[in-house]
């Protein structure tokens, strides 16, 4: 009779071996199944998948003597099975004389809390040959693991291995014929395979549908452990083949007939999150990372940071050495001035009216009474003669363009009948160079040539070129002085003895002007000789200037002189106005000629700087200083108390980088104009080239 309740030992290791069916004695036995846990008839199923389905606690009942268990149950014999069944790998027998059918898909597994029992006695004997199976009793509660483990066992609990054995493996779980019926070739079983197969929980059904051993759980781990030890593993075994545990495709488990299907469960790996660098370098070295410290932190930092400082220094250092090196400067570290011993000069000044006296690029000399604005007559022939050469200038020696002669300026050369100062000798038509209408205007005086140098110089308008008069003014610093006419003969043209001298320090500078004005007489065209109101000229270094005299504003003379002091050549410039006894030209040039020598006396030189004194230094810009010294002696012009200026300049050339002791540098000037005294410098040692620490470590 069927047993449902207490299968056998050897049902579990059937059960482990995939479920193979038990055939009635006498019937033909059909091949093993393949090692993978299916029927002959059915494709390979999942190893993975089918253990899982195994598990699942599904029941079916099995027909008596015909139908396979299903898979983890088998049907427990009398004491005819004990005597058949010697090892716990061999599945139930059949019936004898029964033809033993075509086993069929295997039926879904039923789950229950209770397992067939594992521990039932081995030496149970079978059921009798064709005789109907009593329902055995439930069994006692055995454990899972040790289930598993008796299902690696060759046989069940007290039962000997047999010759049958070898045929079938251990836990193959092939089908075991009775005598007489013809066996068919077991196929070899992994252990592996056969150890998650014995994990299957199903028990095995009822005739009537009831699960066996529900009245008492069987706790597979238990069983396991309690089964026999395991033979060596057959050659087979150590040569089985890799299955991979999840196919391409999956077969799904045997349905049984009529029960409800049940699709395998696929199951998918999910991707794993990325591990952090360290820790991912700490898994693929097989090395855990290090704990983090202090020393650690540092030394990373290190690492990463000395590459980019490196490459920071390299790229900086590149940038130094190939950018353009500063221009060399010249600095002076000599006294900066120079105060002449002595006090402040006086000079004689005639009682009445302004006077200032003053040396070209050194200073005020002295002065006298209140420098007001005052008619100045035609010492005003001073700013036409100014403006007409700053638009028209003329070289030394040369007579440049000519003047036509207009009806106008014939017609005013008239008026010296009237006492007014002309050129009378010339004709409408008549030409005159630059230069001689210059000497008619600063020698005689004419007052028609002064009003036609205006019209030339603009084309034709006076009132234009006053207005160039005293923008000029304006320009020179000339505050108190303001022009009417280009020839000075009204009295509202004023100006001062101050003004005056300013003028007069910018005629000196125009050599073509001087050749002119210091020139005692001058003949014109017509060849009449005019004699210069300038009486200073030709003594005493007088260069002349410009004299004016009306009733209104007295006599008047500006004035100028030159003195060689040393290798110098000293320009004065003086200014007397206002000076009313009678004769007034002739008073104004006796007042004027004693102011000029006295001042020509009190110009003296003094040596400020001696020949081989250090007076500066060069700075290449980056660091490197060079003293400079004078190549000669210094000697400044002034008089006592003058306080001259000293300045080192580059002479107008760029200072070398490099160059060799003794090179001439710069100028050492004292003073301005031409009365500055001028000294050239050299350097004291080499002027060495910028080496590369200089440059890199510049900072500018």
């Amino acid at each position: 009779m069927p047993t449902a309740s207490a299968p056998a030992a050897g049902s579990d290791a059937a059960q482990a071996a995939g479920g193979a069916l038990k055939s009635a004695p006498g019937a033909a036995e059909p091949d093993a199944a393949p090692a993978t846990g299916g029927t002959a008839d059915e494709p390979g199923v999942d190893r993975k998948t089918a253990v899982f389905t195994a598990l699942k606690p599904e029941g079916e009942e099995p027909s008596a003597g015909s139908e396979a268990a299903p898979k983890g149950d088998v049907a427990e014999s009398g004491p005819e099975a004990k005597a058949d069944s010697p090892t716990a790998g061999d599945a139930p027998k059949s019936t004898p004389g029964a033809a033993e059918p075509d086993a069929g898909p295997a039926p879904a597994p039923v789950r229950s809390e209770a397992l067939p029992t594992a521990s039932a006695p081995a030496d149970e004997a079978d059921a009798a040959p064709g005789s109907a199976e009593p329902d055995a009793a439930p069994a006692a509660p055995v454990d899972r693991k040790t289930a598993v483990f008796k299902a690696l066992k060759p046989g069940g609990a007290g039962t000997p291995a047999g010759p049958e054995d070898d045929a079938a493996p251990a836990a193959g779980g092939a089908a075991k014929s009775v005598p007489g019926s013809a066996e068919p070739d077991a196929a070899p079983v992994d252990r592996k395979t056969a150890v998650l197969k014995a994990l299957d929980s199903r028990p095995a059904s009822k005739p009537d549908g009831s699960e066996a051993g529900a009245a008492a759980g069987v706790d597979q781990p238990t069983a396991m452990l309690k089964l026999p030890p395991q033979p060596a593993e057959l050659p087979a075994e150590r040569t089985s083949k890799f299955v991979p545990l999840r196919a391409d495709e999956v077969r799904a488990p045997a349905q049984p007939a009529g029960g409800p299907v049940v699709e395998a469960e696929r199951t998918r790996q999910q991707p794993m999150p990325p591990l952090p660098p360290l820790d991912l370098l700490a898994e693929l070295t097989n090395k855990p990372a290090p704990p983090e410290t202090p020393t650690r932190t540092v030394v990373r930092r290190v690492k990463i940071w000395t590459p980019f400082l490196v490459l920071a220094l390299i790229i900086f250092a590149v940038v130094q050495a190939v950018r353009p090196l500063p221009t060399p400067s010249l600095k002076l570290t000599a006294n900066s001035a120079y105060t002449f011993e002595g006090d402040k000069p006086a000079l004689p000044w005639p009682g009445e009216g302004q006077g200032f006296m003053a040396a070209t690029g050194l200073g005020t000399v002295d002065s006298f009474g209140e420098q007001k604005a005052v008619p100045i007559g035609s010492v005003a022939k001073a700013m036409t003669a100014y403006v007409v050469l700053q638009d028209k200038p003329l070289k030394p020696g040369a007579k440049g363009p000519s003047i036509t002669v207009d009806a106008k300026a014939e017609e005013d050369g008239g008026l010296d009948a009237q006492g007014e100062s002309t050129l009378n000798t010339v004709k409408e038509g008549d030409k005159l160079t630059q230069h001689d209408a210059l000497a008619a205007l600063m020698i005689p005086s004419a007052n028609n040539i002064a009003r036609l140098l205006a019209r030339w110089d603009t084309g034709g308008s006076e009132e234009e070129f006053v207005k160039k008069m005293n923008d000029t003014a304006e320009e020179l610093g000339m505050k108190n002085t303001k022009y009417t006419d280009p020839s000075g003969l009204d009295a509202t043209t004023v100006s001062s003895a101050e003004d005056q001298v300013k003028l007069g320090q910018e005629l000196v500078e125009i050599e073509a002007l001087m050749d002119i004005t210091k020139l005692p007489e001058w003949t014109d065209p017509s060849g009449k000789t005019w004699r210069n109101y300038n009486t200073l000229v030709p003594y005493d270094g007088a260069l002349g200037i410009k004299t004016g005299s009306t009733t209104k504003a007295g006599g008047n003379l500006l004035f100028a002189a030159h003195k060689m002091v040393g290798d110098t050549d000293q320009l004065i410039v003086g200014a007397i106005l206002g000076q009313h006894q009678a004769p007034i030209i002739d008073t104004v040039n006796a007042a004027s000629k004693e102011v000029m020598r006295a001042t020509q006396d009190e110009l003296d030189g003094a040596t400020i700087v001696k020949k081989g004194q250090v007076v500066g230094e060069v700075d290449n810009g980056l660091g490197t200083k060079v003293p400079l010294v004078a190549v000669e002696d210094v000697k400044a012009v002034g008089w006592s108390g003058l306080t001259v200026k000293l300045e080192l300049t580059d002479g107008a050339k760029s200072v070398p980088q490099s160059a060799a002791a003794g090179t001439h540098i710069g100028t050492l000037t004292v003073g301005e104009g031409k009365s500055q005294v001028e000294v050239a410098v050299a350097l004291q040692s080499d002027l060495a080239e910028a080496s590369f620490l200089d440059k890199l470590t510049r900072v500018g």
